[in-house]
Order: structure tokens, then C-alpha cells, then sequence
């Protein structure tokens, strides 16, 4: 099975083409450039590479959501787009889970961080579990992704390892630098940081996720996938808020 995937969910822009158990290639930069000047060149510099013939793909994947509004109407845009033009399926893979796949493997509680501003941030909580039959492991979600402010998620850090004695929890993702302070100072359990070649998303740990997915059908095709946004763009919040700010001149 051949899968091209898509992450373009924060300010790494990732694509990677994955077969059966092999990256084949994998192509990610972060850089000030709209992925909308990135996205596609990364695409054919894979395929061309790689010597790529499309209509060999058996599905797309892509980061779901949440994250960057531009960022992912812009890979959601890609994704069907491909998925019209080769008529194969879309594989919506939720941006948290694929960040979090990233250490697969490893026996510590993942908590990726996005930042979501606002001291808010996308997250979510998991863990994997190695299966009775062999050397390979499930992820399993703790915690869904979510919205949520820093110290909600913190303290859920702390919950669970507490519940696990033997436990640490490993933080990763955009999100880390921006609340390193908070984590230093609300978190009561043992705690490490991923390294730098594993803190971001990467297109590879989400085509592996995928594969997965398609076995399990979690599939669509690309006439119903839509991303997955969690909350309102700030545009729209901006908007809402004058709203309810007109409303309540016009009750005075």
C-alpha cells in the first residue's frame, strides 16, 4: 500500500510518501513562507525524486485538525484535490495523534502541545501500549485532543502520571517553547522534552498513523472531508464578539 501524506497543521510544512512500512521519502521545512508558496513544490520535489507516478497511490493522508486555519484549509485543499483528481480516499488523521506517533514506542505519557494563543492550547494526552503478540504497539488516547488552557492540560499531566508511579510524561510540539515556564512551574511529576528531531510534526509519523487508519476503514472520500477545526478562527470569534457588543449597546 502506497499513501502520500500531508501535514500542513502548523509552521512545519511536512509531505512524505510511505509503502508499505518504508518512508520513501519525506520532505518537511519551517520556514516564514506561507505554505501556500511551500506545500505544492515540496510535492513535486518528492515525486520527482522519487520518480513518483500518482496514479500509483492507494490513499491520501492528511492532518485533520486542529491547528493553523490557513494551514489546514490549505493542505485540506491539497488533499482533495488529489483525491479528485486520482479518485482515491481521503485518510483524516487528527493532528494531536499524528504529532503524538512521533515517539511511538516510547513508555512514557505523550503530551503534544500546540500553541492555540490566548494561553490556550491544542493537546491532547496518549500513550502506547505494546501488543501481546509481537514487538509493535497501539497508540492508545487518554485524553482526545482538545482546546484548552495550559493549566487544564497540566494538570491532567499530573493526574495521570500520579495514577502511574512508574510514569513521566514527554511534552512536545510548537507549543513547548511558548510554555516552558508554565510547565516548570505547574508540573509535579517527572517530565522531559522530545528532542529537536522528533518536536514537530513530520509527514512520515502521519502516513505510518494512516496505514492504521486504512485498515481499520477509517476513510472518507474527498467530496466529505472537511477539516476538523475545534473552535472558531479569530475572525470569526472577532466577529461574534461585536456582535454580542452591538447587542448589548442596542439593550442599553
Amino acid at each position: 500500500m502506497r499513501i502520500l501524506a500531508i501535514d500542513s497543521s502548523g509552521q512545519t510544512a511536512s509531505v512524505a510518501v510511505w509503502e508499505d512500512d518504508l518512508t520513501l521519502a519525506e520532505f518537511s521545512i519551517h520556514a516564514k513562507k506561507t505554505h501556500s508558496q511551500t506545500l505544492l513544490p515540496m510535492l513535486e520535489a518528492v515525486r520527482e525524486k522519487t520518480e513518483l507516478a500518482m496514479e500509483t497511490i492507494d490513499a491520501i493522508a492528511v492532518t485533520s485538525g486542529p491547528g493553523s486555519f490557513t494551514g489546514l484549509r490549505i493542505g485540506s485543499a491539497t488533499a482533495k484535490g488529489f483525491g479528485f483528481a486520482l479518485d482515491r480516499p481521503i485518510i483524516p488523521v487528527p493532528t494531536l495523534e499524528g504529532l503524538a506517533y512521533n515517539l511511538y514506542g516510547t513508555d512514557k505519557i505523550v503530551c503534544p502541545l500546540m500553541d492555540a494563543r490566548r494561553n490556550q492550547t491544542y493537546t491532547g494526552l496518549y500513550e502506547f501500549v505494546k501488543k501481546d503478540d509481537g514487538d509493535k504497539y497501539d497508540m492508545n488516547v487518554i485524553k482526545e485532543q482538545c482546546a484548552v488552557a495550559i493549566e487544564e492540560i497540566l494538570e491532567a499531566c499530573n493526574e495521570q502520571a500520579c495514577r502511574n508511579s512508574d510514569r513521566s510524561v514527554i511534552f512536545l510540539g510548537d507549543g513547548v517553547p511558548v510554555f516552558r515556564e508554565e510547565i516548570k512551574r505547574r508540573v509535579r511529576v517527572p517530565y522531559s522534552f522530545a528532542p529537536a528531531h522528533m518536536n514537530r510534526q513530520r509527514a512520515a509519523a502521519v502516513a505510518a498513523l494512516a496505514a492504521k487508519y486504512y485498515e481499520q476503514g477509517r476513510l472518507q472520500s474527498a467530496a466529505e472531508y472537511a477539516p476538523e477545526y475545534l473552535r472558531l478562527s479569530q475572525a470569526e470569534r472577532e466577529k461574534k464578539e461585536q456582535e454580542a457588543a452591538n447587542a448589548a449597546k442596542m439593550a442599553d
